[in-house]
């Protein structure tokens, strides 16, 4: 029997494993950063004052980028949106608001621009995606990234053989922690929720695993501190995680 093993916890009948990418796979936390603080100058040199309140919406404090603030954890949407608030309570009207934050975060795309080197993967990620793969489990991503943003990801890294299926937030689609989203992901890969794990970064990722029935939940704390309350359990490395076969 194959079980996995995250640090102190084992999880047995594994099918699948279903990965955040920013913050799991992907160390994206300095992009990002510089990501948010763009997006904020290209506002502000339209409306004065909106700067600094809007990096705090981002979740920046002192130029460190909140792993669990907005930034870091929502979809390019939710960015949007929240962006778009900010200015509408200056009295634009919100179809102004939406046209004004799209149009700052598609400039700021055309400044900033990830890379192997201003977003990494994290040490020993493609070890344990091989050491899975050919173990004959089912690997899939589940990002708030776009589904366009997370195909670019792997085929950066060159990760398309380990990889069964990758999915992001589209338009139309819901965001995370809707259970939706998690329930397509095992049924695209033919597997129950209750046979696939999930691991992520953020508390949204847990609880929508939670809330899908999966096998399990692990939180990946590369660069937080604390615990996940729905996490069964959480690890700091890869390391932690390994594949075991029992008689």
């Amino acid at each position: 029997m194959m079980q996995i093993r995250c640090g102190t916890v084992t999880f047995n009948e594994i099918e699948a494993i279903i990965f955040d990418k920013d913050g799991t796979l992907e160390n994206s936390f300095n992009f990002l950063r510089e990501l948010a603080q763009k997006r904020s100058r290209l506002v502000d040199a339209q409306i004065p004052g909106i700067g600094e309140p809007l990096l705090m919406a981002f979740g920046l404090l002192d130029a460190d980028l909140d792993p669990k603030g907005l930034m870091a954890v929502g979809s390019r949407r939710e960015n949007i949106i929240a962006t778009a608030a900010y200015i509408a309570e200056t009295g634009r009207s919100w179809a102004e608001s939406l046209e004004i934050a799209e149009k700052a975060f598609s400039e700021a795309d055309r400044y900033l621009h990830r890379t192997p080197d201003t977003a990494p993967l994290f040490p020993g990620t493609r070890e344990l995606l091989q050491q899975l793969k050919t173990a004959g489990v089912k690997l899939g991503i589940l990002s708030a990234d776009s589904t366009p943003g997370v195909e670019k990801f792997v085929g950066r890294f060159e990760l398309g053989e380990y990889f069964d299926l990758v999915m992001g937030i589209d338009p139309g689609d819901p965001f995370k922690p809707d259970p939706a989203l998690f329930e397509r992901m095992c049924d695209r890969l033919g597997v129950k929720p209750q046979s696939a794990l999930m691991i992520g970064d953020s508390a949204l990722d847990m609880e929508m695993g939670r809330k899908a029935g999966s096998a399990g939940t692990v939180a990946m704390m590369w660069q937080q501190t604390g615990s996940f309350d729905q996490a069964d359990v959480a690890i700091a490395s890869w390391e932690e995680m390994r594949v075991v076969f029992t008689t």
